[in-house]
């Protein structure tokens, strides 16, 4: 119950540390990308360098890496098809999961066994 109470208390601290940083920075779109998922990651890596040690947040942050690799060329490739083709939302996102798939299990392969 006390790691509990301690992860939430530095993720709440964490999450509005980088909520005020996105609130600061222009444009406000960026508020949504600083509230989110960086400070998770980086709560999440601090706690675990406690209980689990250097070479298993090592592994966790290539691992975050690699998907953060593969959701950038995601996003890309939806980008580009919405742009260039003017289809609609939900058809692109669901035909380009397998883009996202396809580079997380290639990088995993290449690079994380």
């Amino acid at each position: 119950m006390h790691e509990i109470l301690i992860r939430f208390l530095i993720g709440g601290v964490v999450v509005s540390v980088f909520a005020v940083i996105g609130d600061i920075l222009k444009p406000k779109s960026f508020a949504g990308l600083f509230g989110a998922a960086p400070s998770v990651a980086l709560a999440t890596l601090g706690l675990t360098i406690v209980s689990e040690g250097a070479a298993y947040v090592a592994l966790e942050a290539r691992s975050m890496l690699a998907g953060a690799i593969a959701f950038l060329l995601y996003g890309s490739c939806v980008s580009w098809l919405m742009t260039r083709y003017k289809a609609g939302a939900a058809v692109v996102t669901l035909c380009a999961v397998p883009i996202w798939f396809g580079v997380s299990f290639a990088l995993y392969f290449a690079w994380l066994r």
